[in-house]
């Protein structure tokens, strides 16, 4: 670990961070969606929808630019040529997010691990790489009774860039109101998450995740779980 600094603000990824990690059939999720759009065509739908999607995170990849659910809509729509019915989109988003609900749930230690940080006198944000809504995610976290013990939620779905990209990071370093060097960011990727604040100058915490690209950083401190974030949070906290 780190020489101590000065730490105001314990900083999280979402996904596979306060949540547990899911190996996920996208294609399975965008039938749900297709067979709102086009109950006779959900097939052909779907597919167009899943490369939609990847087509999105190819371009995040490359160029580290964010996008919405709705944008990945209306892109297969184009493709096989449905009509652009918001009200139908609406209708098809809702399905699909309604069908990643149960692999959404926090892990059972992140109200605790929070709980344990506010009380440390240490603010807490939230910082997620998704084109899904944030009314959303903001549903779900208060649903797991986290939405009150992150003082700030920034979604790339928001803004113009998603992680490793500085401008996400210094958006939640801004609404939590700390310089970087006095936070700690907590994710299971090392190339989104740890790279990407360490880059500022924050100090890192890695869930481990081998289901995740590798990367060549290296964290401040490495878990298996969430509840050791605290013990290593007063590690780096220590005189």
């Amino acid at each position: 670990m780190s020489s101590a600094r000065i730490v105001r603000a314990v900083l999280f990824d979402w996904g596979g961070t306060l949540t547990t990690f899911h190996s996920v059939d996208m294609l399975d999720a965008w039938r749900v969606a297709a067979s709102v759009l086009a109950p006779d065509d959900s097939d052909r739908v779907a597919a167009a929808l899943l490369d939609a999607e990847h087509e999105v995170w190819a371009r995040t990849t490359g160029s580290l630019r964010s996008a919405t659910t709705a944008e990945v809509l209306r892109t297969a729509s184009a493709a096989v040529g449905l009509p652009v019915d918001e009200v139908l989109h609406d209708r098809a988003v809702a399905s699909y997010l309604d069908h990643w609900a149960p692999t959404t749930v926090a892990r059972p230690e992140a109200r605790e691990v929070l709980h344990a940080l506010r009380a440390r006198g240490l603010r807490t944000g939230l910082l997620s790489n998704t084109h899904w809504p944030r009314t959303q995610h903001e549903s779900w976290l208060a649903r797991d009774g986290l939405l009150d013990l992150l003082d700030a939620r920034v979604y790339t779905s928001d803004l113009d860039v998603v992680k490793p990209h500085e401008d996400a990071f210094r958006a939640l370093l801004d609404a939590v109101g700390v310089e970087a060097s006095e936070a700690v960011f907590v994710g299971d990727r090392l190339w989104d998450d740890v790279y990407g604040a360490a880059r500022l100058g924050m100090r890192t915490v890695w869930i481990r995740n081998d289901e995740v690209p590798p990367y060549d950083v290296t964290p401040d401190a490495v878990v298996d779980d969430l509840a050791d974030v605290v013990e290593v949070v007063d590690a780096l906290c220590a005189p």
